[in-house]
Parts: C-alpha cells; sequence; structure tokens
C-alpha cells in the first residue's frame, strides 16, 4: 500500500513538472496520503476510525487548545538548539551568510503546508501507518514517560525514504530525526494533530531559514 501510494505520487508529479500537466493535479497528493488508508481500512474490514484518522472540529476548543499547549512546549525546548544549530551549520559549514530577505506571500506558505502538506502526511504516516505497524511491534521502551516501539522507527524510515522516492533530495534521510518527534507526539496525545501542527511548523521554519540565508530565492 505504501509503495503504490508512492509511486502514484511520483507519477502525479513527474506528469506535472515533467509533462507539463496543469498545477492543480498535484492536489492529487494530499488526497492520496488522506484517502488511501481510509480505503484500505475498508478494504480489510477495519474501523479506520480506531486509527484516529480525524482531525478536531474547529469548534473543539479544548482540543485546539491541547494541541498548541503541546507544540509550544516543544518548541520552548527544541527551538532555540535548533536555530543556534542550524547558524552555525549553515555559516561554519557552508560560509552561507544571513540577511536575504524572507518568503513572499507567507499566508500561502503557511495553508499550504499544514494543509497540503503536514496533515495528510500526518494521516498517512502517523496516523495509519505507525498505528499499523505497532500491532505488529508492540510499544515497549518508554521515551519521556510515553511508550513507543519499532512501529515508530520503521514509520519514521518509510517517511524518509518516502521523501526520496517521489523527488530525490540527498538530505532526505535527515526527515528521519524530525519524523521520530512526529511519532512521538502521535504516541503520546494518541492523535495526528500535535504531530501535523509541529510538522507544518518545522516545513514553514526551514522554508524561512533557507531563503533568509540564501539557499532559496525569496
Amino acid at each position: 500500500m505504501w509503495l503504490a501510494t508512492l509511486l502514484v505520487i511520483r507519477l502525479v508529479v513527474e506528469l506535472q513538472s515533467g509533462a507539463g500537466a496543469p498545477e492543480w493535479i498535484l492536489a492529487v497528493v494530499p488526497l492520496l496520503f488522506i484517502y488511501v488508508p481510509v480505503g484500505w481500512c475498508r478494504i480489510k474490514g477495519l474501523d479506520s476510525w480506531s486509527y484516529h484518522l480525524s482531525i478536531p472540529s474547529f469548534s473543539d476548543r479544548p482540543a485546539w487548545a491541547a494541541v498548541l499547549r503541546t507544540n509550544a512546549r516543544l518548541l520552548i525546548v527544541i527551538g532555540p538548539a535548533f536555530l543556534i544549530g542550524y547558524h552555525l551549520y549553515q555559516t561554519v559549514v557552508f560560509g552561507h551568510s544571513p540577511g536575504n530577505g524572507w518568503p513572499e506571500d507567507v499566508g500561502t506558505l503557511i495553508a499550504y503546508q499544514i494543509f497540503f502538506v503536514a496533515i495528510p502526511e500526518e494521516f498517512f504516516y502517523r496516523g495509519y501507518f505507525q498505528t499499523r505497524l505497532n500491532e505488529v511491534f508492540p510499544r515497549r521502551t518508554s521515551v519521556l514517560g510515553v511508550k513507543m516501539g519499532w512501529g515508530s522507527v520503521w514509520a519514521s524510515l518509510f517517511f524518509a525514504f518516502g521523501h526520496t522516492l517521489v523527488l530525490f533530495q540527498w538530505w532526505h534521510f535527515a526527515t528521519f530525526v524530525p519524523g521520530m518527534v512526529f511519532a512521538w507526539l502521535r504516541e503520546k496525545t494518541d492523535s495526528v494533530m500535535a504531530g501535523a501542527v509541529f510538522h507544518a511548523i518545522c516545513n514553514i521554519a526551514v522554508i524561512h531559514l533557507d531563503t533568509h540565508y540564501g539557499l532559496i530565492t525569496p
């Protein structure tokens, strides 16, 4: 199921970038990430709701408040170290300098990363994939008070390799690290939304920093 989904997504990307298909065809990508697991559950006679493949309603303020609190606490712990590490990595290792501006149309960037990238990928990898793997590999290790197992590791490996299967970039192996954080959030909250929000924050932050350090044109 994973391989078939990623190959279809690769085909869609090739049709758009290589064959000149209209950009709207890329809307198929998030739909595949969301609805293939749901359809697969129906084929297998499983209840997709048992995998928590859902998001809170926008009126569910307590649920969203919990998601934001979890992300705020995580950012306080991880954020400063990441910013310092990123700065040293770009300036010392590659000789890049900050001060090259910031991305334009930030509102579109945020909406794209949340609804087009983060939520669909978290549905697929942490919602269905990780939960299914947990049924095979029991969660026997406690990480900061959260039960985790090899299912989280394998889901994060498939998450990292899946990026390369769709569009090769040498650094894709590094997405395993944030993937494990998303996996931890999935296990801690029993939901995909905390991980999806943090996933979007990570992507938005990296795009801003890559632009500011000259890796991306504003």
